[in-house]
């Protein structure tokens, strides 16, 4: 997500080469008269799993920094964003928040976020694999610390397939092979659905590049997705949508459908990320994952965080010393580890060995086969339009309100006048 165009596959692939962690103290004494400083922390990954996992990190941080006071706030991802901007624009943005890499560019650009470089305290950059660190640079300055990264693997039922008498699925699987295993395993009558895959932005970019297309051309300043690849890639999506997973009517704006029918047992193969790993732990039933299938070509989504503090915050030093300690020290990352919280970006191969030994999933290793080929996003300045245009148009096609070359066509019209 480049958040600068250019960075590639080596960036995730550096996220596991990090330096080993360490950690950070806030500089004391910025508040006077011996007061505390009151440091607020937005983020949309914590909840709702893992909001002990984040309090666990601030209680160790604010042993260390006795002097600060870290309030967490939080809220869904499909909300986060228009909160945090709303914020921001209203002069009321939190010290330090959490942004991913596809939005990093534009708070960057809007001068939304603070020189880091500028407030460094104790311990410097080493502890982060140089590759990551670029992944959050604009105009060569340090606008945020990565702090985790995660990808999207297929999650399988092992009961159903086990019960409809169909082979799990293998790492050599591709889009055929899932569609046929998914028309068997898909049971309408009883409520059991052989697939889910959303049909939008995120899933649309990965599964082109899976078909041998891209989004943009070289250049980066116009679309390249309204291609025959394009068209495979898209169409493949959307024809899934009342064959073999439910109708935009069926799921009727339900929040977290997906989520709610994996849990219960009806849904066979869901495209999802390694951080629901955490609220399938006490499932009735067997399941594992596995990497995606592809089509022409492997390709996988890989998602990075970071945590920036804002440009108008009063405890600069402070803010820095928390976006440090959240993204490398020791107690950040065994406890990622050990409560399947997303991947650190550290090398120490004792604690990422810890992440391989949790049985549930038992397939971990697919996360890290994954890295081996990863579909980055597109990144522009206007990249929430992008995402929603794109999304928009594959959402008509889905419906039938639109052929998909008609939708692709429209969406590349959209996406073409945001990058002029």
């Amino acid at each position: 997500m480049s958040r600068h165009i250019k960075i590639a596959a080596a960036v995730a692939a550096a996220a596991l080469l990090a330096s080993a962690c360490s950690q950070g103290s806030a500089t004391r004494g910025t508040t006077g008269e011996g007061g505390k400083v009151t440091l607020r922390y937005f983020t949309f990954s914590a909840a709702p799993d893992h909001l002990k996992d984040l309090d666990a990190i601030e209680k160790a941080f604010e042993k260390d920094n006795p002097n600060v006071d870290v309030v967490v706030e939080t809220a869904p991802f499909e909300q986060y964003f228009t909160k945090l901007q709303t914020s921001i624009a209203g002069g009321t943005a939190p010290d330090t928040f959490e942004l991913n890499y596809e939005n990093f560019v534009t708070y960057a650009g809007a001068g939304s976020l603070l020189d880091l470089g500028t407030v460094a305290g104790d311990g410097g950059t080493s502890v982060y694999a140089p590759a990551s660190l670029d992944a959050f640079k604009h105009d060569g300055r340090q606008y945020a610390l990565p702090a985790s990264f995660s990808t999207v693997v297929l999650f399988y039922n092992k009961d159903l397939f086990d019960k409809a008498g169909v082979a799990p699925p293998t790492a050599s699987w591709t889009w055929a092979d899932e569609q046929a295993a998914a028309e068997k395993l898909t049971d309408r009558k009883k409520g059991v659905f052989g697939d889910f895959q959303p049909v939008q932005f995120f899933e649309f970019y990965k599964t082109l590049k899976q078909a041998g297309g891209t989004f943009l051309a070289a250049d980066g300043r116009r679309t390249a997705f309204d291609s025959p690849q394009g068209v495979k890639a898209a169409t493949w999506l959307v024809s899934k949508v009342g064959r073999t997973m439910p109708t935009e009517a069926e799921i009727g704006g339900t929040a977290d459908y997906d989520t709610n029918l994996f849990k219960s047992g009806k849904l066979a193969m869901w495209h999802n990320g390694i951080w629901q790993f955490a609220g399938l732990k006490d499932v009735p039933f067997q399941w594992d994952v596995v990497v995606e299938p592809g089509d022409t070509a492997k390709a996988s989504a890989v998602f990075h965080n970071a945590v920036a503090a804002s440009a108008t915050t009063k405890h600069a030093k402070e803010a820095y010393a928390w976006a440090r300690y959240l993204s490398s020290s020791d107690v950040a990352a065994t406890t990622r580890i050990r409560s399947s919280w997303e991947l650190p970006p550290v090398s120490d191969q004792q604690v990422l060995a810890g992440y391989l030994k949790d049985p549930k999933p038992a397939n971990r290793q697919a996360v890290f086969d994954s890295l081996k080929s990863i579909a980055l996003p597109p990144v522009i300045k206007r990249q929430q339009e992008m995402q929603d245009a794109v999304t928009k148009q594959l959402s008509e096609a889905a419906s039938g309100r639109k052929s998909v070359a008609e939708a692709l066509k429209a969406a590349a019209a959209e996406v073409d006048a945001l990058l002029g």
